[in-house]
């Protein structure tokens, strides 16, 4: 493996200026995105004073920059061309889509309703999930979610989707050199799908192709419509904290589910960002080695979304702010390259992260991809920054492995 990545032209890293070390264990992951406080003048004062350039803060958090026509956070000024063709498509476009993608979520729903009715969840490790449900059941809920999940695609303006497998080589080692050829022509089954994460479509496009398991707040449970397909799917939900003294916490339960997929076909096979946080699409950021602790093979995707007028990353956009501009552009585009499967060697498989690190920079030398340092953290710091909150302090800098 080492060997064969050696080989591989090195990707451009954008690094930023390292702040001050602090105490690791006071950084969240979960803490909002912080705005101005209009109430405190002294803050106004210094910040003010000790604001950057947008220039220095589009050079250091260039992984979450907007380059298309809306520009920051998507309220750039507009041309009149591009606001006359958003007031058509509001009148137009945005109610059909509406209601086309509510139906279609509604329909899904039934479906998993009526497949799990009378049958109890599988619930282990305080999860709850319809996964692992076999027979009718399971293939229904699969083919109709794979089918749904395209055309709700195809409602949100993803008339054509062009997707890239790239062959397994079988008359050399296809990822490391360790033996590789007589597990790739055993054709063994990745436990986890790995991809780049540019936008939540992302989720949409992988359920249309292998309708995976992925990792999910708890609230998504509770939510109408969505909790009961979230079960079906089979996500992993994250726990704020234990409830049962034996509770084995989500990396120990994704992890089981990725050694399950590779050994069982029947399995649903888990889908993992390890990137922790969405990109422009030009980037890939940090890998998070969780997804590489079980050992077992990765199935890499990379995917893009070409754009000329909206970009369909969820960057330094707002959510409903993005779904709006999103639902008025008349036609979408996304592309797919499925790498052959990553075989780890020995050597990985003893280190998770150079496992990662090297899924990585393959990841980012066949998909043309800058590879960046910085992650979660920074990109809080660059959204507070655009919302005018030079006060963050430094503890937002700490990153999270």
């Amino acid at each position: 493996m080492e060997s064969e990545l050696q080989k591989l032209p090195q990707p451009e890293t954008t690094r930023p200026s390292q702040p001050e070390s602090i105490d690791e264990g006071s950084t969240k992951d979960d803490r909002p995105l912080l705005k101005p406080d209009p109430t405190n003048p002294q803050l106004q004062v210094q910040s003010q004073s000790s604001s950057p350039s947008i220039e220095e803060l589009e050079k250091k958090y260039a992984p979450y920059v907007r380059h298309d026509v809306y520009g920051i956070m998507g309220q750039g000024e507009l041309p009149w061309t591009e606001k006359v063709l958003l007031g058509i498509a509001l009148v137009t476009l945005v109610p059909m889509r509406v209601i086309g993608a509510t139906t279609v979520l509604v329909v899904y729903y039934l479906i998993c309703k009526i497949c799990t009715a009378f049958w109890a969840p599988n619930r282990e490790d305080e999860q709850e999930d319809y996964a692992h449900t076999g027979g009718w059941r399971r293939t229904v809920m699969m083919q109709s979610g794979m089918f749904l999940s395209r055309v709700m695609l195809f409602v949100f303006g993803f008339y054509w989707i062009q997707e890239t497998y790239q062959p397994i080589n079988l008359n050399g080692n296809s990822n490391n050199e360790d033996g590789s050829k007589q597990q790739a022509e055993e054709l063994e089954r990745p436990g986890a799908i790995v991809s780049n994460h540019i936008s939540y479509l992302d989720i949409l496009y992988h359920m249309s192709c292998s309708f995976p398991s992925f990792v999910a707040k708890r609230s998504v449970a509770k939510l109408p419509l969505v909790g009961l397909i979230s079960k079906c799917l089979g996500c992993v939900y994250v726990q704020r904290e234990s409830k049962s003294p034996d509770f084995k916490g989500v990396s120990g339960v994704v992890n089981e589910r990725i050694r399950e997929a590779h050994q069982n076909k029947s399995a649903p096979i888990m889908l993992l960002f390890p990137e922790g946080t969405t990109t422009n699409g030009d980037f890939l950021l940090p890998f998070k080695s969780g997804a590489f602790l079980s050992g077992a093979p990765v199935q890499p995707v990379i995917l893009r979304y070409p754009y000329q007028r909206l970009s369909p990353a969820w960057d330094s956009i707002s959510g409903a702010r993005h779904v709006i501009l999103l639902l008025c552009q008349f036609v979408n585009y996304v592309e797919a390259t499925w790498l052959p499967v990553y075989y780890p060697s020995q050597q990985e498989k003893d280190d998770p992260r150079l496992y990662a690190e090297n899924v990585r920079r393959l990841m980012a030398h066949e998909g043309n991809l800058l590879l960046s340092d910085i992650g979660l953290a920074e990109k809080r710091v660059y959204h507070a920054a655009l919302n005018g909150n030079n006060s963050m302090p430094t503890v937002f800098h700490q990153k999270d492995d």
